[in-house]
């Protein structure tokens, strides 16, 4: 017997003709029949509803409200928590004492409480976290909340036909809600690089809500395959691939979501795990950085593809941790690691491909400019 966890909107996947597979240990939609150029494509030109209920939704409250809960957390991330202002999402990250990041999550001041949405696979050990290193604050795990999200073009007239108000938030603004649906927690954010929402909505109204969305004409259902395309296309990193506990937020182009008040110099810099590391390499760089890679010729080049500096040298001198063809963009597409010195766009690299090296050339990122309501 499986032991994959499933979501609330399983029956609804199959019903719609998905193909499931393991992900992060749960039993997850990677296409639907529309397959995944043609879903790719549909999300960038009208909508894509995603369940990504396996993700981790937290709330943490503390008898100081707000300002005891940000100072906590403040203590695990770079992140500047302290001045989140209410109603606002900002990315963050957890790190190690090297420097690594543990986790990437957003986190969301909702009135004197905050709201956290963490990584599937990273949930077990990153609640455990809270709960350790955030003496004095409640850490709660909600388990009885789908979370799905709505990406493109069209979402936000989707969405404020069914609850209204959300076509008022701005990028990155969170809001609870009322609707047909009961009371939803939004945010207007996603992982696409389109304009879109993240949904929180209770397990025994998810579906309903689920079909409601996916009745306009406008919604398609989109699995982890689009996904996966979609978030590359933007230069968004995924956790365990891009980004992991040995790759630094300065290695990984990352550098930005840390903000002045928690750099050298800054009134709250340092005291996170791994700020010995993290706030010299912001001001001298690092030895390796992730770029954009353009693959010469149709075929991607796939994670895990080594990379060589030219035609005949023997030490590799980095790794690509995504690939893939992007429908978007009409081209083949790879993030990975260079040393610094060779992450100017422009430069030319080459990986070996079935033990062929060819040539890639590094480019800025995104591949495809973010549509975000700003």
């Amino acid at each position: 017997m499986s032991d994959l966890k499933v979501t609330v909107l399983n029956a609804l996947h199959r019903e719609l003709g998905a193909k499931m597979v393991p992900f992060a240990g749960y039993d997850m939609p990677v296409q639907y029949p529309m397959g995944v150029m043609k879903e790719h494509l549909h999300c960038r030109a009208e909508a894509g509803l995603f369940d990504v209920s396996h993700m981790g939704q937290v709330i943490i409250r503390a008898p100081g409200g707000y300002a005891e809960v940000a100072a906590a957390m403040e203590a695990l991330v770079p992140v500047d928590a302290i001045g989140l202002a209410d109603g606002r999402q900002r990315y963050a990250m957890f790190t190690n004492d090297l420097g690594g990041i543990e986790d990437d999550l957003m986190i969301a001041r909702r009135g004197e409480e905050m709201f956290v949405v963490v990584n599937a696979a990273c949930k077990d050990t990153d609640i455990p976290r809270m709960v350790e290193k955030m003496p004095g604050c409640e850490v709660i795990e909600i388990t009885d909340r789908a979370l799905l999200a709505l990406q493109g073009p069209a979402a936000e007239g989707v969405l404020e036909a069914l609850v209204p108000g959300a076509a008022a938030m701005r990028f990155m603004d969170v809001a609870v809600l009322p609707s047909e649906y009961g009371e939803v927690w939004l945010s207007r954010s996603g992982y696409t690089g389109e304009d879109g929402y993240e949904i929180s909505v209770e397990d025994g109204r998810a579906e309903e809500m689920a079909r409601a969305l996916l009745a306009h004409e406008a919604v398609q259902p989109i699995g982890l395959g689009a996904r996966d395309s979609l978030r590359l296309e933007s230069g968004l990193c995924l956790y365990g691939h891009d980004i992991d506990a040995g790759t630094t937020p300065v290695e990984a182009n990352l550098g930005w979501a840390i903000q002045k008040v928690r750099r050298s110099g800054g009134k709250r810099a340092g005291g996170f795990p791994g700020a010995d590391v993290i706030l010299p390499q912001l001001v001298e760089g690092a030895d390796r950085r992730r770029v954009g890679l353009s693959p010469s010729g149709r075929a991607p080049m796939r994670e895990g593809t080594p990379l060589f500096a030219d035609e005949t040298g023997e030490t590799a001198i980095g790794v690509i941790t995504s690939g893939a063809f992007g429908p978007s963009i009409e081209a083949p597409m790879s993030m990975g690691y260079v040393p610094s010195d060779l992450a100017a766009p422009g430069t030319t690299v080459y990986a070996e491909v079935r033990g062929k090296r060819l040539p890639a050339t590094v480019v800025a990122l995104p591949f495809k400019p973010a549509n975000f309501k700003r």
